[in-house]
Parts: C-alpha cells; sequence; structure tokens
C-alpha cells in the first residue's frame, strides 16, 4: 500500500512540474503558432475564379502574380514553384532556419528533399557535356575490349603442382589394373644428398 501511495505521489508531482515548465517554456510566437492545426495548411481545391487565385496566393504568401498552380491534382492548390537548390540561396541572409536555408512559413517545392547543399543541384551545369559523356564511356570500353583482343592470346595461369592423391593417385579408384599398378611417391623421409640439393 504504501508503495502505491508513493508512485501516486510520484505522478502528481510529475504532472505538476511539467504543467509549470509547459507554461514557461511557451513564448507568446509559439503560442500562436501552437493554436493553429495541421488543417490549416492543407492544400485546398484548385482555384478557379481570379478571387479564389488571390485567396490561395496570400495563403502561401506569395503575390497573386507569382502563383501558378500545379498540374496535379493530387497536390491541391499548392503553388507551382520553382526547383531552386539549396546552394544558389545566399549563404549570408539570416534564416530562420539556417541549415535548411528557408524562413518560417516560406512555401517548398513538392520535391524539395531531393535537392539540398550535398545532394542534386537542378541548377548547376554539368562538368561535361553529353558529347563527352559519351565519349569517354565509348573509349573506356573500348580500351578494355582492345586489352582483352590483345591479351586473350596470351593466358595467364599461376603456377602449380599436380594435384597429388594418395594410395597411388586412387589407380585402384579410377579403374585402373590392380596387376599393373605403380608405385608413385610424392615425397620421401630419407635425407637429400648434399649433391642435388646445390
Amino acid at each position: 500500500m504504501a508503495t502505491l501511495r508513493k508512485a501516486i505521489f510520484l505522478l502528481a508531482r510529475q504532472k505538476r512540474l511539467n504543467l509549470f515548465q509547459k507554461e514557461a517554456n511557451l513564448s507568446t510566437t509559439s503560442r500562436c503558432a501552437a493554436a493553429y492545426w495541421n488543417k490549416d495548411w492543407k492544400p485546398g481545391p484548385i482555384p478557379r475564379t481570379a478571387e479564389e487565385r488571390a485567396a490561395a496566393a496570400k495563403k502561401y504568401g506569395l503575390r497573386p502574380e507569382d502563383y501558378n498552380v500545379l498540374s496535379e491534382d493530387t497536390i491541391g492548390d499548392y503553388p507551382g514553384l520553382p526547383l531552386v537548390a539549396k546552394s544558389w540561396k545566399d549563404p549570408f541572409e539570416d534564416y530562420d532556419f539556417p541549415g535548411e536555408k528557408r524562413n518560417y512559413g516560406e512555401p517548398i517545392h513538392p520535391d524539395d528533399d531531393i535537392i539540398g547543399q550535398d545532394l542534386w543541384d537542378p541548377n548547376a551545369d554539368g562538368r561535361y557535356t553529353y558529347g563527352q559523356v559519351v565519349t569517354f564511356v565509348f573509349l573506356i570500353f573500348g580500351g578494355f575490349l582492345a586489352a582483352w583482343k590483345i591479351l586473350a592470346p596470351y593466358p595467364h595461369f599461376l603456377p602449380q603442382m599436380p594435384k597429388q592423391y594418395p594410395f597411388n593417385d586412387l589407380y585402384l579408384e579410377k579403374g585402373g589394373d590392380p596387376a599393373l599398378e605403380p608405385e608413385i611417391k610424392h615425397y620421401t623421409f630419407e635425407p637429400a644428398d648434399e649433391e642435388s640439393v646445390d
């Protein structure tokens, strides 16, 4: 019973501490932001009239003349934004999220997760032209093909001794005649002659 009473007091004290910490840590900005639901940022239907376009542009913080709708029906009235890599944004601007180089409430491209400072950059020019890339591919594969054709008549194998089998190289097991079985010695235990060693 005493353990149950201690657990209840501990939970009550913990709940009071959590409530106090939540009130102390919430600033006025975060209290306002916490009041909104995620339904407020959910894309609406595609705007058909000028008033609907102006309301959608205001919703996403864009000017009505800059607002274009994506052609996909799955995203709704989400604006068709240009695909700009983070590496092309101003590095000296005071961003709300410096790591992402974006500000709070700024709409992002639907494919923003595939571009980044360390990922694919759609705005960068390639290091090589398409013709150079194709030329390099053909040169590399042509070099391998030429090396194979030139070196094919000269095969290279590691030097090996013949495989040694017990019982006279398995003479009887391979179907040899028992009367003609040779005696094969792969090695001996006698010391080698001094002259033959040299």
